[in-house]
């Protein structure tokens, strides 16, 4: 669990308990999981590598620093855009791209239906965003994806995970720094984790 950190500020465990609350409603509880993402980003782009550079203020020449790598945001779909936008509102000059997946009811093996990524991500920071982390299936199937593509400085952002899916994740990448809000203590029978907050694609989108 050395790579796994559980960001513990208040404002993030307040909106965690009100994303759990089965009376949340879709409209606030997109509104919540937003503002829950853009806390954790914070924590999550922490040791995002930079370099210096000098810039002339009104008043004088000054050192400063940039970003060493461009940034590319990866939702899972489809519940990773509920986190999306208020990630860009922080990172606007990032990149998108998306990785549709979805899982089968029996098996729980991790589908593509879609892809759309730059065709060599070894040059950017690449934040891989989905509510939850729960079987670890559907982000490995995407961790194995960025890795074709030369992804070599990724980051996995959860607002809960299981420590099912942690071990699995960790198994394939070894690693891979992930950021929760989160571990919660299990998954049931049909791969949720329990206490969880339930499909975070169905209240998102009420269907």
């Amino acid at each position: 669990m050395s790579l796994v950190t559980v960001i513990q500020h208040p404002l993030v465990q307040h909106n965690l308990t009100r994303l759990r609350d089965k009376r949340t409603r879709p409209q606030e509880f997109r509104r919540v999981l937003s503002e829950v993402a853009a806390l954790m980003i914070y924590e999550a782009t922490r040791s995002f590598a930079v370099e210096p550079l000098a810039v002339t203020t009104p008043l004088a020449r000054t050192k400063g620093s940039q970003l060493r790598r461009e940034v590319i945001l990866v939702p899972v779909l489809r519940a990773g855009l509920g986190m999306l936008d208020s990630i860009l509102q922080l990172i606007p000059h990032a990149r998108v791209g998306f990785i549709g997946l979805k899982r089968e009811e029996k098996s729980l093996r991790a589908l593509f239906y879609h892809k759309s990524l730059p065709a060599d991500l070894s040059r950017f920071e690449v934040i891989l965003i989905d509510p939850m982390l729960a079987t670890g299936g559907s982000a490995v199937s995407a961790l194995d994806l960025l890795g074709e593509r030369g992804a070599r400085y990724v980051r996995l952002v959860n607002i809960l995970a299981s420590p099912e899916g942690i071990h699995r994740v960790h198994s394939h990448h070894p690693g891979l720094p992930i950021f929760t809000a989160a571990i919660d203590k299990k998954l049931n029978h049909k791969g949720y984790i329990v206490p969880g907050l339930g499909d975070a694609g169905d209240r998102l989108f009420g269907v």
